[in-house]
């Protein structure tokens, strides 16, 4: 692989090339889902229809299928009855090239190589246009050093990947994923074991990338917050189901977290964004 110098001298502000994401508005869509692991069912005749040009958050409690509706969605995973269909085909039938320019996603913790270059995994985004006989190309390079500086990773595009902080790292991940230039963007837990600080660095950028490029971005997420703060959408899962989906302002209420966590709250507007704020009431906080 061809890498790509961080002395690049384009405008810090060029969007990645959106290779397939110039194409038609996606179509991400699960029906009567069923998926399970060996004899363990978990999730049952679930139906998705994802937002097109959106961000969506799927929440819930532990254990309650999240990330499994993910890897779905992401054809990872093969469902046991109902399919998932992009742009109007079944995505277990299409060939994984088409989809991988149709698609990306990030999963929970990825690893990469020792010693693996920040640029070089970046690079990696641009498997899914290589070809026996169309190798590194310009569009190539300029795929890599535009999603380098999307996510503010072009300082640091020769450093090794496991050399670099939490927050970091995880922005080289993201990097490599808006590099491959897909329309949607899977997220799983993108902001598991950062700091706060890094946390909201992460979902600025998300935001970013959704609003700069008008990528799809689907994301589960485990703070209720942070989803009602970043999401335009949220789906909320109880059980394997979605018990309730929308705007989180016509969403999330006292009822639904009680009903879905089991936790007693007050519901109030987040000062700073308008949105839901969840206040938890514990047995030592209960105001009783």
């Amino acid at each position: 692989m061809t890498s790509t110098s961080s002395t690049d001298t384009q405008s810090p502000h060029t969007p990645a090339p959106a290779d397939a994401a110039a194409g038609p508005e996606p179509d991400l869509r699960a029906s009567g889902l069923r998926l399970a692991y060996e004899d363990r069912v978990v999730v049952e005749d679930l139906d998705l229809v994802v937002p097109p040009g959106r961000i969506s958050a799927i929440i819930g409690a532990n254990a309650c299928g999240k990330s499994t509706l993910l890897r779905a969605l992401a054809r990872l995973l093969p469902p046991r009855g109902g399919a998932v269909h992009l742009d109007g085909r079944a995505i277990h039938s299409m060939p994984t090239k088409q989809v991988a320019r149709r698609l990306g996603i990030l999963p929970q913790a990825p690893v990469a190589p020792e010693g693996l270059t920040v640029v070089d995994l970046v690079g990696q985004g641009r498997a899914p246009y290589q070809t026996w006989w169309r190798q590194w190309s310009s569009a190539d390079h300029d795929a890599v050093a535009a999603a380098l500086r999307a996510t503010g990773m072009l300082e640091h595009a020769d450093r090794p990947v496991d050399e670099l902080s939490g927050g970091q790292r995880q922005r080289a991940w993201i990097a490599m994923a808006v590099a491959q230039g897909t329309p949607i963007l899977l997220l799983d837990e993108p902001t598991t074991y950062l700091d706060l600080a890094h946390q909201i660095d992460v979902l600025d950028l998300v935001v970013d990338l959704n609003r700069s490029e008008g990528r799809t971005v689907v994301m589960v997420l485990h703070d209720l917050n942070q989803a009602c703060r970043y999401a335009d959408h949220v789906v909320v899962m109880k059980s394997g189901a979605i018990v309730a989906e929308g705007p989180p302002g016509e969403v999330v209420d006292a009822d639904l977290v009680e009903e879905v966590f089991g936790l007693r709250c007050q519901i109030t507007a987040d000062p700073v964004a308008g949105t839901p704020l969840v206040i938890p009431m514990g047995r030592h906080h209960s105001g009783e």
